[in-house]
């Protein structure tokens, strides 16, 4: 090989090493900022999903103790407690509800602001006129939300009302609200949370230093490591778009959204790291693979410059890494063929599990009216039994020990669900259906204000049918229809059978009617909020119709509102019925 041929190659290879540096350089920097961009924002969805169920739990606790003080503002026993003077029980009875209502605390202060009653008896004696809740109260004449700074840090948040009688004000009922509780569970998660007043001021944060600050003050702060210095891990600027806040000189993420309650915000703050470590991942596959590139030139080019001495070397040394390659292919095929057996023993055990779900998600829906009509019913027997009206409690322990039946029939029926048989059908009366089903309701319909019309046949509507589930399906149709008229401003609930053809029930509510036709009667599909429903009433329900040989059919009201009918086949004659 001459110096010409040498210096041909010596430049050639410069110029591809150059080249292929350039390119390397080149998308490691596009992939940087693509996958930066690509993965922050999927972080930030995440964090205003949390962002949003932070905020629903305050709501959520905060207009659950709302209505207590409304409820015991207007409770006999605290009123003739006050009127007489005598709080003997009346503490008793103050930890009892609060044991049941699950508040933090209930105070009972009297119309010299003391303390007369209340489920902490160490306070009992003390004097509370100058306290803001009592003032306040006295101000409205209404429920009042007041927060105040504790002396051992924090704020205590309460809701407080004026007990009168006659117009003539007794006391002040306080009601306190645990929201330091959401801070201790924030604390153990990897964000900094914080939420401020309508003045700005940090009301609850996961750094007990915060509260009692503006947030920019707050954040400012640079004492000894804390939950926030272990939350946000160090991170560089150049790997994502520059960011939204600094916390503790640590570039984060801000996400803050308003909390809709007299002014209210809730701020997150999310480290960049989880970011950082994805793309470097990425980053780094691509640099091995570039420099395994450049190696291979190398290795191509230098196979030019070698003289024909070391060709049997370079066989060898081939044969070597072909051997070496193989062996590694085995190895990997062995693993992925123990993965893949393992992936099935999982795939046959995640079948089994999702079944379980179902049937336990199915059997949950079944019993949740008959459980929450016992626990109306065991609360009214309770006040009745207190109140000596033991005639009556005894009538609400019946109705519970037919709910107990019933409860029982349903698990026997649910077995049965599996069975397409018809061995449990019988001829049944519409009418006496809707009778029953509307009894089972009563409970919910006492506690709202609904307007209920019926118009059904004189003479019974007769229909094949196993009584215990055609009663389940009115029952998740009018539950539907009473959730459905929550935001109406005169709820009103239309039931009306019709004997035909066949037999039709039509329930018909005025609430904002259906969004999603198409996917109404899909198992686990539902519009409620989570906690108030698993998508399986309507499910079921059609399930249950069509076993009877019916059809449940759904549209929206030309005047607003849903329309669910229900059409059975009739029975004209006993004989029939027979047949």
């Amino acid at each position: 090989m001459n110096s010409e041929t040498r210096l041909g190659l010596s430049w050639r290879l410069r110029l591809i090493i150059a080249a292929l540096l350039l390119v390397a350089a080149g998308v490691v920097l596009v992939t940087n900022r693509l996958l930066s961009d690509r993965f922050i924002e999927s972080t930030r969805n995440r964090a205003e999903l949390r962002l949003a169920l932070y905020s629903g739990n305050l709501i959520s606790e905060l207009q659950r103790t709302s209505v207590v003080p409304l409820l015991l503002a207007r409770d006999p026993d605290l009123i003739e407690a006050l009127q007489a003077g005598n709080f003997s029980v009346t503490t008793g009875n103050l930890i009892r509800l609060q044991e049941e209502i699950g508040v933090a605390a209930i105070q009972l202060l009297d119309e010299q602001g003391r303390i007369v009653a209340a489920t902490n008896r160490n306070i009992l004696g003390g004097n509370l006129r100058q306290s803001p809740f009592y003032v306040e109260a006295l101000r409205s004449g209404d429920t009042v939300f007041t927060s105040a700074p504790r002396a051992t840090g924090g704020f205590e948040f309460s809701y407080s009302r004026v007990v009168s009688a006659n117009g003539v004000m007794l006391g002040v009922i306080v009601v306190s609200v645990d929201l330091m509780k959401y801070e201790r569970a924030w604390s153990g998660l990897q964000d900094a949370v914080l939420v401020t007043d309508s003045a700005g001021v940090v009301v609850l944060a996961t750094e007990p230093q915060w509260r009692g600050l503006p947030q920019e003050e707050a954040l400012a702060r640079r004492d000894p490591p804390s939950a926030i210095a272990r939350a946000l891990q160090a991170t560089t600027n150049w790997a994502q778009n520059p960011p939204d806040a600094y916390v503790r000189g640590v570039a984060v993420m801000k996400t803050d959204a308003r909390v809709p309650f007299r002014g209210w915000r809730i701020v997150t703050f999310t480290a960049y790291d989880s970011v950082r470590e994805q793309v470097n991942g990425v980053l780094a596959l691509e640099i091995m693979g570039f420099a395994i590139a450049l190696a291979v030139t190398f290795y191509v080019l230098s196979r030019r410059a070698m003289s024909q001495s070391v060709q049997l070397q370079r066989e060898s040394v081939e044969l070597r890494q072909l051997n070496s390659r193989l062996q590694r292919e085995i190895a990997e095929r062995e693993k992925v063929q123990k993965d893949l057996a393992v992936a099935e023993l999982t795939l046959a055990q995640s079948s089994k599990l999702a079944a379980l779900g179902e049937m336990s998600a199915a059997v949950s829906h079944e019993l949740n009216q008959p459980l929450a009509a016992m626990k109306t019913y065991l609360a009214g027997a309770r006040l009745l039994l207190q109140r000596k009206r033991h005639e009556e409690a005894l009538s609400s322990f019946q109705r519970i020990d037919d709910l107990i039946e019933r409860m029982g029939a349903i698990t026997r029926q649910l077995k049965s669900y599996a069975r397409k048989g018809g061995e449990a059908f019988e001829p049944v009366d519409l009418r006496a259906c809707v009778s029953s089903a509307l009894s089972m309701m009563e409970p919910q319909l006492k506690i709202r204000v609904v307007r209920i019309t019926r118009a059904l046949p004189r003479q019974p509507v007769m229909v094949m049918a196993d009584r215990l589930r055609l009663e389940q399906v009115i029952i998740n149709l009018l539950r539907n229809a009473l959730d459905a008229t929550k935001g109406a401003q005169n709820p009103q609930i239309d039931i009306l059978l019709s004997a035909g053809e066949t037999a039709t029930l039509s329930v018909r509510d005025n609430g904002s009617g259906i969004v999603d036709l198409e996917n109404l009667f899909e198992p686990f599909y539902t519009t409620k909020k989570p906690g108030e429903g698993v998508g399986l009433g309507l499910a079921i329900s059609s399930g249950i119709v069509t076993d009877l040989g019916g059809r449940l059919t759904a549209h929206n009201s030309e005047g607003g509102g849903a329309v669910f009918e229900m059409q059975l086949p009739i029975l004209a004659n006993k004989q029939e019925a027979a047949e």
